[in-house]
């Protein structure tokens, strides 16, 4: 074996490669699977004297060194010389490329706002799972066993003890659970339901649940903070009304409508001549809810409310159909 002549072929195949194509092709030469350095170590394998086999061991792999050395050295130059073209190729004389930046979703924005208005009053955030269980979901929450809201067709079950929460309201239950009051709670995320997909509807949408509960806690407590959120959300221009309704987790319940943030109240189409927008669920916490968290009833007070982000970011923005969110129109979302 002349090991000094293969030496110099690998000096001189070296300086003749001008591109990582035959860089390639110079380490597949020597050092791959049929390789003129993988041969010798082949043929090493048949060597009897041990003393010859040790010396040639040792220049094989030398040879093989160098092999290595000089593809790195080589790929080096090769990437900086590569590096030096292009940076000749660039006019730093001509106007930078226009980058579009990303923004945040309306939703995104909408639910951030309303967050920090709620934590500006004291308020912490807690969050609960998107797969709830039948019992916090309803039972917990006073619902009745034959309430509509417990059909097939308006929640979407995964067995009969499992199903996609329908509203945030069971994070109450698991906060209340979890913790003794005072509680100040807002529960914002994803709830699901099998309502027709429509200009209002959606099977998918957000909400913000919100709950306190202490001893003297009371319904013109519960007034205050919704008012002052409506005022932060859409301005100290507009009034708020509460109307009568009814929900099983409060006692007594009420509706929650702003001034149409259109027309200021003097009648639009957006309102339906009406002046109101209802924006909101609320009232105060019943007392089987109580019951069911270990509460003293007798001791404390609550309320919650829950809304709509969908239904806040279309009144904020003046956006007459729902379904613009989730259609992902560029034209659309560069305008938030």
């Amino acid at each position: 074996m002349n090991f000094e002549e293969i030496q110099q072929n690998i000096e001189k195949d070296i300086t003749e490669i001008k591109e990582f194509n035959s860089l390639s092709l110079f380490k597949s030469k020597y050092l791959g699977k049929n390789g003129i350095i993988t041969k010798l170590f082949q043929e090493l394998k048949s060597v009897d004297n041990n003393e010859n086999k040790k010396e040639m061991g040792k220049q094989i792999n030398l040879l093989k060194q160098l092999v290595e050395e000089k593809y790195a050295q080589r790929e080096n130059e090769l990437l900086l010389q590569k590096k030096a073209e292009g940076l000749k190729e660039i006019d730093i004389t001509l106007p930078p490329y226009h980058i579009i930046k990303g923004k945040k979703h309306p939703i995104t924005k909408t639910m951030e706002e309303i967050n920090s208005i709620f934590l500006r009053m004291g308020f912490s955030i807690e969050e609960g799972p998107e797969i709830e269980t039948e019992y916090n979901n309803f039972k917990a929450l006073n619902f009745p066993e034959d309430h509509p809201a417990m059909d097939m067709h308006d929640t979407f079950y995964i067995d009969e003890k499992y199903l996609l929460r329908t509203h945030t309201s069971p994070i109450q239950i698991r906060a209340m659970l979890k913790h003794k009051p005072p509680l100040k709670i807002i529960a914002p995320g994803r709830v699901f339901r099998r309502d027709a997909i429509d200009a209002s509807h959606s099977t998918v949408f957000h909400q913000v649940e919100g709950f306190m509960v202490d001893e003297n806690v009371r319904f013109s407590d519960l007034k205050g903070v919704l008012d002052l959120f409506t005022k932060e959300i859409f301005g100290n221009d507009l009034k708020t009304r509460f109307r009568p309704s009814f929900f099983p987790f409060t006692e007594p319940s009420a509706e929650v409508d702003v001034q149409c943030v259109n027309c200021k109240g003097k009648g639009c189409s957006v309102c339906k001549q009406t002046g109101w927008l209802e924006i909101l669920g609320a009232g105060m916490i019943h007392v089987n809810v109580f019951k069911a968290v270990n509460y003293d009833h007798e001791k404390y007070t609550g309320f919650a409310f829950g809304m709509g982000v969908e239904r806040i970011a279309m009144l904020k923005y003046g956006i007459d159909d729902m379904r613009l969110f989730y259609e992902n129109d560029i034209r659309f979302l560069r305008q938030f």
